[in-house]
Protein backbone atom coordinates (compact mmCIF):
# COMPACT_ATOMS: atom_id res chain seq x y z
CA UNK A 1 0.00 0.00 0.00
CA UNK A 2 1.48 3.48 -1.18
CA UNK A 3 1.67 6.12 1.42
CA UNK A 4 -0.96 8.11 -0.34
CA UNK A 5 -3.29 5.43 0.34
CA UNK A 6 -2.48 4.71 3.94
CA UNK A 7 -2.87 8.59 4.40
CA UNK A 8 -6.42 8.09 2.67
CA UNK A 9 -7.32 5.11 4.78
CA UNK A 10 -6.09 6.60 8.03
CA UNK A 11 -8.53 10.07 7.03
CA UNK A 12 -11.62 7.66 6.23
CA UNK A 13 -10.88 5.68 9.07
CA UNK A 14 -10.93 9.23 11.74
CA UNK A 15 -13.89 10.59 10.01
CA UNK A 16 -16.05 7.69 10.54
CA UNK A 17 -14.74 7.30 14.53
CA UNK A 18 -15.35 10.90 14.68
CA UNK A 19 -18.81 10.35 13.28
CA UNK A 20 -19.35 7.63 15.27
CA UNK A 21 -18.43 9.20 18.73
CA UNK A 22 -20.53 12.12 17.69
CA UNK A 23 -23.86 10.81 17.15
CA UNK A 24 -22.91 9.12 20.52
CA UNK A 25 -22.88 12.05 21.94
CA UNK A 26 -26.24 13.08 20.30
CA UNK A 27 -27.88 10.23 21.77
CA UNK A 28 -26.49 10.67 25.27
CA UNK A 29 -27.90 14.23 25.30
CA UNK A 30 -31.25 13.00 23.98
CA UNK A 31 -31.78 10.61 26.76
CA UNK A 32 -30.54 13.34 29.12
CA UNK A 33 -32.87 15.62 28.02
CA UNK A 34 -35.83 13.34 28.36
CA UNK A 35 -34.39 12.98 31.73
CA UNK A 36 -35.30 16.09 32.56
CA UNK A 37 -38.30 16.19 30.35
CA UNK A 38 -39.69 13.46 32.58
CA UNK A 39 -39.00 15.39 35.81
CA UNK A 40 -41.46 18.01 34.59
CA UNK A 41 -44.10 15.18 34.05
CA UNK A 42 -43.31 13.53 37.68
CA UNK A 43 -44.08 17.51 39.21
CA UNK A 44 -47.55 17.41 37.92
CA UNK A 45 -48.44 13.86 38.76
CA UNK A 46 -47.06 13.72 42.06
CA UNK A 47 -49.52 17.25 42.65
CA UNK A 48 -52.56 15.16 41.26
CA UNK A 49 -52.25 11.88 43.77
CA UNK A 50 -51.38 13.72 47.07
CA UNK A 51 -54.34 16.17 46.61
CA UNK A 52 -56.52 13.02 46.94
CA UNK A 53 -54.78 11.44 49.77
CA UNK A 54 -54.86 14.91 51.53
CA UNK A 55 -58.27 15.41 51.22
CA UNK A 56 -59.55 13.98 54.57
CA UNK A 57 -57.03 15.73 56.83
CA UNK A 58 -57.56 18.95 54.42
CA UNK A 59 -61.46 18.68 54.80
CA UNK A 60 -60.92 18.97 58.58
CA UNK A 61 -58.48 21.65 58.73
CA UNK A 62 -60.01 23.72 56.32
CA UNK A 63 -63.92 22.75 56.62
CA UNK A 64 -64.86 22.94 52.80
CA UNK A 65 -68.79 22.38 52.09
CA UNK A 66 -68.99 19.55 49.31
CA UNK A 67 -69.19 21.92 46.34
CA UNK A 68 -65.81 23.54 47.93
CA UNK A 69 -64.41 20.18 48.03
CA UNK A 70 -65.40 19.16 44.56
CA UNK A 71 -64.15 22.99 43.43
CA UNK A 72 -60.80 22.06 45.06
CA UNK A 73 -60.55 18.72 43.46
CA UNK A 74 -61.28 20.06 39.87
CA UNK A 75 -60.54 23.66 39.37
CA UNK A 76 -56.91 22.42 38.54
CA UNK A 77 -58.41 20.64 35.49
CA UNK A 78 -60.82 22.95 34.46
CA UNK A 79 -58.51 25.87 34.07
CA UNK A 80 -55.42 23.36 32.97
CA UNK A 81 -57.88 22.00 30.28
CA UNK A 82 -58.93 25.44 29.38
CA UNK A 83 -55.41 26.89 28.93
CA UNK A 84 -53.88 23.55 27.29
CA UNK A 85 -54.14 24.47 23.51
CA UNK A 86 -53.20 28.31 24.16
CA UNK A 87 -49.58 27.10 25.93
CA UNK A 88 -48.94 24.55 23.61
CA UNK A 89 -49.34 27.05 20.18
CA UNK A 90 -47.44 29.75 23.01
CA UNK A 91 -44.99 27.31 22.88
CA UNK A 92 -44.72 26.91 19.44
CA UNK A 93 -44.21 30.62 18.78
CA UNK A 94 -41.77 31.76 21.96
CA UNK A 95 -39.86 28.28 22.50
CA UNK A 96 -41.10 25.33 24.18
CA UNK A 97 -38.12 24.77 26.69
CA UNK A 98 -38.20 28.41 27.21
CA UNK A 99 -42.12 28.16 28.20
CA UNK A 100 -41.39 25.19 30.13
CA UNK A 101 -38.74 26.64 32.35
CA UNK A 102 -40.56 29.88 33.20
CA UNK A 103 -44.12 27.09 33.95
CA UNK A 104 -42.03 24.69 36.04
CA UNK A 105 -40.47 28.04 38.24
CA UNK A 106 -44.36 28.97 38.37
CA UNK A 107 -45.50 25.72 39.21
CA UNK A 108 -42.87 25.50 42.17
CA UNK A 109 -43.80 29.27 43.67
CA UNK A 110 -48.18 28.51 43.54
CA UNK A 111 -46.94 25.34 45.29
CA UNK A 112 -46.34 27.10 48.00
CA UNK A 113 -49.05 29.24 48.04
CA UNK A 114 -51.08 25.80 48.19
CA UNK A 115 -49.25 24.64 51.19
CA UNK A 116 -50.30 27.51 52.97
CA UNK A 117 -54.16 28.24 52.67
CA UNK A 118 -55.43 28.89 54.93
CA UNK A 119 -59.50 28.90 53.85
CA UNK A 120 -61.62 26.61 51.06
CA UNK A 121 -61.59 29.73 48.69
CA UNK A 122 -57.79 30.64 49.48
CA UNK A 123 -57.58 26.86 48.63
CA UNK A 124 -59.47 26.62 45.07
CA UNK A 125 -57.78 29.82 44.17
CA UNK A 126 -54.34 28.79 44.34
CA UNK A 127 -55.31 25.56 42.55
CA UNK A 128 -56.52 27.66 39.89
CA UNK A 129 -53.27 29.13 39.68
CA UNK A 130 -51.61 25.95 39.76
CA UNK A 131 -53.52 25.50 36.55
CA UNK A 132 -52.36 28.22 35.01
CA UNK A 133 -48.83 27.14 34.99
CA UNK A 134 -49.32 23.23 34.90
CA UNK A 135 -50.76 24.15 31.49
CA UNK A 136 -47.36 25.48 30.22
CA UNK A 137 -45.87 21.78 31.34
CA UNK A 138 -47.53 18.90 29.40
CA UNK A 139 -47.23 20.23 26.03
CA UNK A 140 -43.70 21.29 26.36
CA UNK A 141 -42.57 18.17 27.39
CA UNK A 142 -44.42 15.55 24.90
CA UNK A 143 -43.78 18.35 22.04
CA UNK A 144 -40.09 18.50 22.32
CA UNK A 145 -40.04 14.67 22.84
CA UNK A 146 -41.59 14.95 19.02
CA UNK A 147 -38.69 17.27 18.22
CA UNK A 148 -35.36 15.39 19.62
CA UNK A 149 -36.44 11.95 18.81
CA UNK A 150 -36.88 12.04 14.86
CA UNK A 151 -36.81 7.72 14.80
CA UNK A 152 -39.77 6.30 14.99
CA UNK A 153 -38.86 3.46 17.23
CA UNK A 154 -36.67 5.67 19.78
CA UNK A 155 -39.81 8.01 19.91
CA UNK A 156 -41.84 5.38 20.71
CA UNK A 157 -39.24 4.36 24.09
CA UNK A 158 -39.09 7.75 24.91
CA UNK A 159 -43.02 8.52 25.15
CA UNK A 160 -43.19 5.46 27.17
CA UNK A 161 -40.73 6.35 29.31
CA UNK A 162 -42.56 9.42 29.48
CA UNK A 163 -45.95 7.78 30.40
CA UNK A 164 -43.96 5.34 32.76
CA UNK A 165 -42.64 8.48 34.37
CA UNK A 166 -46.04 9.59 35.09
CA UNK A 167 -47.55 6.65 36.26
CA UNK A 168 -44.43 6.50 38.92
CA UNK A 169 -45.10 10.19 39.73
CA UNK A 170 -48.90 8.77 40.87
CA UNK A 171 -47.30 5.71 42.67
CA UNK A 172 -44.46 8.28 44.32
CA UNK A 173 -47.30 10.65 45.19
CA UNK A 174 -49.52 8.64 47.71
CA UNK A 175 -46.60 7.21 49.45
CA UNK A 176 -44.26 10.17 50.02
CA UNK A 177 -47.62 11.96 50.66
CA UNK A 178 -48.31 9.39 53.27
CA UNK A 179 -45.23 9.65 54.88
CA UNK A 180 -45.51 13.39 55.33
CA UNK A 181 -49.14 13.43 56.38
CA UNK A 182 -47.99 10.58 59.41
CA UNK A 183 -45.80 13.44 60.78
CA UNK A 184 -46.12 16.68 59.10
CA UNK A 185 -49.83 19.09 58.06
CA UNK A 186 -51.71 18.81 55.09
CA UNK A 187 -50.00 21.54 53.21
CA UNK A 188 -45.91 19.64 53.36
CA UNK A 189 -47.81 17.15 50.15
CA UNK A 190 -47.52 20.19 47.86
CA UNK A 191 -43.64 21.35 49.42
CA UNK A 192 -42.43 18.02 47.85
CA UNK A 193 -42.84 20.27 44.09
CA UNK A 194 -39.91 22.75 45.17
CA UNK A 195 -36.72 20.42 45.23
CA UNK A 196 -38.48 18.58 41.87
CA UNK A 197 -38.76 22.10 40.22
CA UNK A 198 -35.25 23.82 41.22
CA UNK A 199 -33.51 20.59 40.12
CA UNK A 200 -35.37 20.52 36.54
CA UNK A 201 -34.72 24.14 35.86
CA UNK A 202 -30.86 24.11 37.01
CA UNK A 203 -30.10 20.82 34.86
CA UNK A 204 -32.73 22.30 31.73
CA UNK A 205 -31.09 25.30 30.78
CA UNK A 206 -28.02 23.40 30.25
CA UNK A 207 -29.26 20.39 28.59
CA UNK A 208 -32.60 21.01 26.97
CA UNK A 209 -32.39 22.30 23.19
CA UNK A 210 -34.60 24.95 22.48
CA UNK A 211 -37.24 24.27 19.55
CA UNK A 212 -40.08 26.15 17.84
CA UNK A 213 -42.35 26.75 14.48
CA UNK A 214 -40.14 28.96 12.25
CA UNK A 215 -43.35 29.98 10.58
CA UNK A 216 -45.75 29.58 13.44
CA UNK A 217 -47.29 33.58 12.79
CA UNK A 218 -48.62 35.89 15.82
CA UNK A 219 -50.19 34.67 19.07
CA UNK A 220 -53.99 35.34 18.49
CA UNK A 221 -55.54 36.60 21.94
CA UNK A 222 -59.04 36.68 21.05
CA UNK A 223 -58.55 32.91 20.47
CA UNK A 224 -56.69 32.78 23.79
CA UNK A 225 -60.03 33.85 25.75
CA UNK A 226 -62.28 32.54 23.25
CA UNK A 227 -61.19 28.75 24.53
CA UNK A 228 -60.71 29.51 27.88
CA UNK A 229 -63.56 30.75 28.33
CA UNK A 230 -65.53 27.86 26.18
CA UNK A 231 -63.96 24.90 28.17
CA UNK A 232 -64.74 26.72 31.68
CA UNK A 233 -67.89 27.50 30.99
CA UNK A 234 -69.23 24.17 29.47
CA UNK A 235 -67.57 22.19 31.87
CA UNK A 236 -68.90 24.05 34.98
CA UNK A 237 -72.29 23.89 33.41
CA UNK A 238 -72.26 20.03 32.98
CA UNK A 239 -70.48 20.30 36.88
CA UNK A 240 -73.40 22.25 38.00
CA UNK A 241 -76.17 19.84 35.99
CA UNK A 242 -74.53 16.81 37.62
CA UNK A 243 -74.61 18.17 41.24
CA UNK A 244 -77.79 20.87 41.60
CA UNK A 245 -80.00 20.27 37.97
CA UNK A 246 -80.74 22.49 35.62
CA UNK A 247 -80.48 26.77 36.74
CA UNK A 248 -80.72 29.63 34.71
CA UNK A 249 -77.08 30.79 35.75
CA UNK A 250 -75.93 27.02 34.39
CA UNK A 251 -77.91 27.40 31.40
CA UNK A 252 -76.44 30.85 30.65
CA UNK A 253 -73.04 29.26 31.30
CA UNK A 254 -73.74 26.16 28.63
CA UNK A 255 -74.62 29.16 26.03
CA UNK A 256 -71.74 31.38 26.50
CA UNK A 257 -69.66 28.45 26.97
CA UNK A 258 -70.71 26.37 23.87
CA UNK A 259 -71.06 29.81 21.65
CA UNK A 260 -67.44 30.30 22.63
CA UNK A 261 -66.15 27.23 21.49
CA UNK A 262 -68.07 27.78 18.33
CA UNK A 263 -66.83 30.85 17.66
CA UNK A 264 -62.92 29.60 18.31
CA UNK A 265 -63.52 27.00 15.61
CA UNK A 266 -64.77 29.34 13.51
CA UNK A 267 -61.97 31.75 13.94
CA UNK A 268 -59.19 29.33 13.43
CA UNK A 269 -60.62 27.80 10.33
CA UNK A 270 -60.30 32.04 9.21
CA UNK A 271 -56.81 32.57 10.71
CA UNK A 272 -53.88 32.47 8.62
CA UNK A 273 -51.61 31.36 11.94
CA UNK A 274 -54.31 29.65 13.50
CA UNK A 275 -53.75 29.12 17.92
CA UNK A 276 -54.88 25.42 16.83
CA UNK A 277 -55.21 23.61 13.43
CA UNK A 278 -58.43 22.31 13.01
CA UNK A 279 -57.74 20.62 9.91
CA UNK A 280 -55.57 17.83 12.41
CA UNK A 281 -58.65 15.99 13.52
CA UNK A 282 -59.46 15.15 9.89
CA UNK A 283 -57.16 12.53 10.06
CA UNK A 284 -59.13 9.90 11.48
CA UNK A 285 -56.44 8.16 14.13
CA UNK A 286 -55.57 11.64 15.22
CA UNK A 287 -59.53 12.01 16.12
CA UNK A 288 -59.64 8.26 17.13
CA UNK A 289 -56.48 8.89 19.95
CA UNK A 290 -58.00 11.77 21.16
CA UNK A 291 -61.37 10.46 22.05
CA UNK A 292 -59.92 7.42 23.22
CA UNK A 293 -57.53 9.73 25.81
CA UNK A 294 -60.69 11.63 26.83
CA UNK A 295 -63.15 9.18 27.70
CA UNK A 296 -60.74 7.31 29.27
CA UNK A 297 -59.85 9.42 31.98
CA UNK A 298 -63.56 10.52 32.46
CA UNK A 299 -64.05 6.98 33.47
CA UNK A 300 -60.89 6.96 35.71
CA UNK A 301 -60.74 10.41 37.49
CA UNK A 302 -63.61 10.07 39.66
CA UNK A 303 -63.17 6.50 40.70
CA UNK A 304 -59.46 7.81 41.74
CA UNK A 305 -60.83 11.16 43.14
CA UNK A 306 -62.49 9.12 46.05
CA UNK A 307 -60.66 5.99 46.52
CA UNK A 308 -58.34 7.52 48.82
CA UNK A 309 -61.55 8.73 50.97
CA UNK A 310 -62.65 4.80 51.11
CA UNK A 311 -58.96 3.76 52.27
CA UNK A 312 -59.01 6.02 54.97
CA UNK A 313 -62.45 7.09 56.27
CA UNK A 314 -64.37 3.81 55.19
CA UNK A 315 -61.84 1.15 55.99
CA UNK A 316 -59.75 3.00 58.74
CA UNK A 317 -56.10 2.95 57.08
CA UNK A 318 -53.98 5.34 57.58
CA UNK A 319 -52.17 7.95 54.87
CA UNK A 320 -48.84 5.86 54.29
CA UNK A 321 -50.78 2.76 54.32
CA UNK A 322 -53.60 4.30 51.67
CA UNK A 323 -50.72 5.27 49.46
CA UNK A 324 -48.78 1.99 49.42
CA UNK A 325 -52.30 0.29 48.77
CA UNK A 326 -52.58 2.25 44.92
CA UNK A 327 -49.51 1.37 44.28
CA UNK A 328 -50.35 -1.59 42.03
CA UNK A 329 -51.87 0.28 39.03
CA UNK A 330 -48.72 2.80 38.94
CA UNK A 331 -46.63 -0.64 39.04
CA UNK A 332 -48.87 -2.14 35.68
CA UNK A 333 -48.98 1.14 34.13
CA UNK A 334 -45.41 1.60 33.96
CA UNK A 335 -44.54 -2.10 33.02
CA UNK A 336 -46.64 -1.91 30.31
CA UNK A 337 -45.85 1.71 29.11
CA UNK A 338 -42.23 0.76 28.34
CA UNK A 339 -43.21 -2.10 25.94
CA UNK A 340 -46.66 -0.74 24.41
CA UNK A 341 -44.97 0.92 21.18
CA UNK A 342 -42.76 -2.36 20.75
CA UNK A 343 -46.04 -4.09 20.90
CA UNK A 344 -48.43 -2.04 18.86
CA UNK A 345 -46.13 -2.42 16.12
CA UNK A 346 -45.79 -6.29 16.89
CA UNK A 347 -49.75 -6.92 16.46
CA UNK A 348 -51.74 -3.50 15.76
CA UNK A 349 -52.16 -0.01 16.92
CA UNK A 350 -56.20 -1.06 17.48
CA UNK A 351 -55.30 -4.30 19.09
CA UNK A 352 -53.43 -2.39 21.90
CA UNK A 353 -55.59 0.40 22.31
CA UNK A 354 -58.67 -1.69 22.64
CA UNK A 355 -57.22 -4.45 24.84
CA UNK A 356 -55.95 -1.69 27.05
CA UNK A 357 -59.44 0.40 27.27
CA UNK A 358 -61.32 -3.17 28.08
CA UNK A 359 -59.04 -4.54 30.39
CA UNK A 360 -59.82 -1.33 32.35
CA UNK A 361 -63.68 -1.54 31.88
CA UNK A 362 -63.72 -4.59 32.85
CA UNK A 363 -61.68 -3.31 36.02
CA UNK A 364 -63.80 -1.12 36.90
CA UNK A 365 -67.28 -3.37 36.97
CA UNK A 366 -64.95 -6.01 39.21
CA UNK A 367 -65.15 -2.67 41.61
CA UNK A 368 -68.80 -2.55 41.62
CA UNK A 369 -68.67 -6.09 43.93
CA UNK A 370 -66.54 -3.78 46.31
CA UNK A 371 -68.39 -3.38 50.42
CA UNK A 372 -67.13 -2.05 53.25
CA UNK A 373 -65.34 -5.54 54.58
CA UNK A 374 -63.97 -5.87 50.78
CA UNK A 375 -60.20 -7.91 51.61
CA UNK A 376 -57.11 -6.03 49.75
CA UNK A 377 -57.22 -8.97 47.04
CA UNK A 378 -59.61 -8.25 44.74
CA UNK A 379 -59.13 -4.23 45.31
CA UNK A 380 -55.25 -4.35 44.64
CA UNK A 381 -56.06 -6.98 41.63
CA UNK A 382 -58.70 -4.26 40.09
CA UNK A 383 -55.85 -1.91 40.39
CA UNK A 384 -52.99 -3.52 38.62
CA UNK A 385 -55.60 -4.66 35.88
CA UNK A 386 -56.38 -0.59 35.55
CA UNK A 387 -52.62 0.61 35.40
CA UNK A 388 -51.69 -2.41 32.61
CA UNK A 389 -54.58 -1.36 30.44
CA UNK A 390 -53.90 2.45 31.18
CA UNK A 391 -50.04 2.08 30.13
CA UNK A 392 -50.92 0.30 26.77
CA UNK A 393 -53.98 2.47 25.81
CA UNK A 394 -52.18 6.06 26.89
CA UNK A 395 -48.46 5.99 25.71
CA UNK A 396 -49.69 4.66 22.19
CA UNK A 397 -52.82 6.98 21.41
CA UNK A 398 -49.71 9.44 22.56
CA UNK A 399 -48.04 8.06 19.67
CA UNK A 400 -50.82 8.08 17.50
CA UNK A 401 -51.07 11.72 18.05
CA UNK A 402 -47.40 12.80 18.10
CA UNK A 403 -47.18 10.91 15.36
CA UNK A 404 -50.33 11.96 13.07
CA UNK A 405 -48.29 15.98 12.35
CA UNK A 406 -45.43 17.93 11.08
CA UNK A 407 -42.84 18.47 14.08
CA UNK A 408 -43.38 21.93 13.96
CA UNK A 409 -47.15 21.19 14.99
CA UNK A 410 -45.90 19.16 17.83
CA UNK A 411 -47.00 21.87 20.48
CA UNK A 412 -50.50 22.48 19.04
CA UNK A 413 -50.89 18.46 18.98
CA UNK A 414 -49.57 17.77 22.67
CA UNK A 415 -51.80 20.42 23.74
CA UNK A 416 -54.65 18.55 22.13
CA UNK A 417 -53.94 15.36 23.74
CA UNK A 418 -53.26 16.48 27.21
CA UNK A 419 -56.58 18.81 26.90
CA UNK A 420 -58.29 15.30 26.34
CA UNK A 421 -56.88 14.29 29.47
CA UNK A 422 -57.71 17.10 31.57
CA UNK A 423 -61.03 17.83 30.23
CA UNK A 424 -61.83 14.21 30.12
CA UNK A 425 -60.02 14.65 34.15
CA UNK A 426 -62.47 17.49 35.24
CA UNK A 427 -65.71 16.24 33.92
CA UNK A 428 -64.78 12.74 35.71
CA UNK A 429 -64.40 14.07 38.65
CA UNK A 430 -67.43 16.52 37.87
CA UNK A 431 -70.07 13.76 36.71
CA UNK A 432 -68.91 10.39 38.88
CA UNK A 433 -67.74 12.69 41.71
CA UNK A 434 -71.17 14.10 41.41
CA UNK A 435 -72.58 10.90 41.13
CA UNK A 436 -70.86 9.23 44.37
CA UNK A 437 -72.03 12.63 46.26
CA UNK A 438 -75.83 12.08 45.03
CA UNK A 439 -75.78 9.22 46.44
CA UNK A 440 -74.24 9.51 49.41
CA UNK A 441 -76.40 12.46 50.67
CA UNK A 442 -79.37 10.27 50.50
CA UNK A 443 -78.13 8.52 53.89
CA UNK A 444 -80.70 9.09 57.06
CA UNK A 445 -78.76 10.40 60.00
CA UNK A 446 -80.24 9.06 63.30
CA UNK A 447 -83.33 10.77 64.55
CA UNK A 448 -81.34 12.34 67.72
CA UNK A 449 -79.06 14.21 65.72
CA UNK A 450 -79.62 18.00 65.68
CA UNK A 451 -80.01 19.65 62.39
CA UNK A 452 -76.49 21.56 61.61
CA UNK A 453 -74.85 18.29 62.97
CA UNK A 454 -77.08 16.06 60.36
CA UNK A 455 -76.26 19.11 57.49
CA UNK A 456 -72.87 18.96 58.11
CA UNK A 457 -72.34 15.08 58.21
CA UNK A 458 -74.51 15.31 54.58
CA UNK A 459 -71.83 17.24 53.07
CA UNK A 460 -69.23 14.88 52.96
CA UNK A 461 -67.57 11.94 54.57
CA UNK A 462 -65.04 13.95 56.17
CA UNK A 463 -67.55 16.25 57.27
CA UNK A 464 -69.75 13.24 58.47
CA UNK A 465 -66.60 11.92 60.83
CA UNK A 466 -66.03 15.18 62.12
CA UNK A 467 -69.30 15.85 62.97
CA UNK A 468 -69.74 12.62 64.93
CA UNK A 469 -67.51 14.21 67.19
CA UNK A 470 -70.19 16.64 68.40
CA UNK A 471 -72.70 13.16 69.74
CA UNK A 472 -72.04 10.33 72.06
CA UNK A 473 -70.34 7.88 71.10
CA UNK A 474 -73.27 4.98 69.94
CA UNK A 475 -74.83 7.86 67.92
CA UNK A 476 -71.58 8.48 66.25
CA UNK A 477 -71.45 5.10 65.24
CA UNK A 478 -74.64 4.68 63.82
CA UNK A 479 -74.41 7.97 61.82
CA UNK A 480 -70.73 7.09 60.61
CA UNK A 481 -71.61 3.63 59.36
CA UNK A 482 -74.64 4.76 57.86
CA UNK A 483 -72.88 7.38 55.84
CA UNK A 484 -69.74 5.33 55.03
CA UNK A 485 -72.67 2.86 53.50
CA UNK A 486 -73.72 5.21 51.42
CA UNK A 487 -70.56 6.40 50.37
CA UNK A 488 -69.49 2.62 49.27
CA UNK A 489 -72.97 2.59 47.15
CA UNK A 490 -72.17 5.96 45.07
CA UNK A 491 -68.84 4.56 44.77
CA UNK A 492 -69.73 1.18 43.05
CA UNK A 493 -72.70 2.77 41.02
CA UNK A 494 -69.92 5.32 39.94
CA UNK A 495 -67.71 2.48 39.15
CA UNK A 496 -70.49 0.86 37.06
CA UNK A 497 -70.93 3.84 34.90
CA UNK A 498 -67.27 4.30 34.51
CA UNK A 499 -67.01 0.63 33.50
CA UNK A 500 -69.75 0.90 30.74
CA UNK A 501 -68.19 4.27 29.66
CA UNK A 502 -64.58 2.34 29.20
CA UNK A 503 -65.90 -1.02 27.42
CA UNK A 504 -67.77 1.33 24.82
CA UNK A 505 -64.97 3.41 24.29
CA UNK A 506 -63.07 0.48 23.71
CA UNK A 507 -65.94 -1.07 21.14
CA UNK A 508 -65.37 3.29 19.25
CA UNK A 509 -61.32 2.52 19.37
CA UNK A 510 -61.48 -0.30 17.29
CA UNK A 511 -63.34 1.15 14.54
CA UNK A 512 -61.61 4.77 14.93
CA UNK A 513 -57.84 3.09 15.06
CA UNK A 514 -58.66 0.96 11.67
CA UNK A 515 -55.48 0.53 10.09
CA UNK A 516 -53.26 3.21 11.85
CA UNK A 517 -49.93 2.35 12.79
CA UNK A 518 -46.76 3.85 14.22
CA UNK A 519 -44.45 5.35 11.93
CA UNK A 520 -42.21 8.61 11.48
CA UNK A 521 -44.87 11.44 10.92
CA UNK A 522 -46.44 12.36 7.79
CA UNK A 523 -44.63 13.83 4.96
CA UNK A 524 -45.56 17.35 4.44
Amino acid sequence: MSRIEQLTQEKGTEAITGRESRESRESRGRWLALCVLVLAVLLVAVDATVLGLATPSLSEDLKPSGTQLLWIGDIYSFVIAGLLVSMGSLGDRIGRKKLLLVGATAFGAVSVLNAYATSPEMMIVARALLGVAGATLMPSTLALIRNIFHDPKERSLAIGIWGATASAGAAIGPVVGGALLQHFWWGSVFLINLPVMIALVLVGIKLLPESKNPVAGPWDLVSVVLSLVGVIGVVYAVKEVATHGVTWGVGAAAVIGAACLYAFVRRQFSLPSPLLDMRLFRHRGFSGAVLADLLTVFGLSGLVFFLSQFLQLVQGRDPLEAGLAELPAAIGAVVTGLVAGRYARRYSVRSIVTGGLAAIGLALGALTLVHKESGYPLLGAALLVVGLGAGFSFTVTADVILSSVPKEQAGSASAVSETAYELGAALGIALLGSIVTGVYQGFTAPASVSGPVADAAHESLGGAVEAAKAVDPATAQTMVAAAQEAFVDGLRFASGVGAAVLLATAVAAWFLLRGQRLQDGVTH
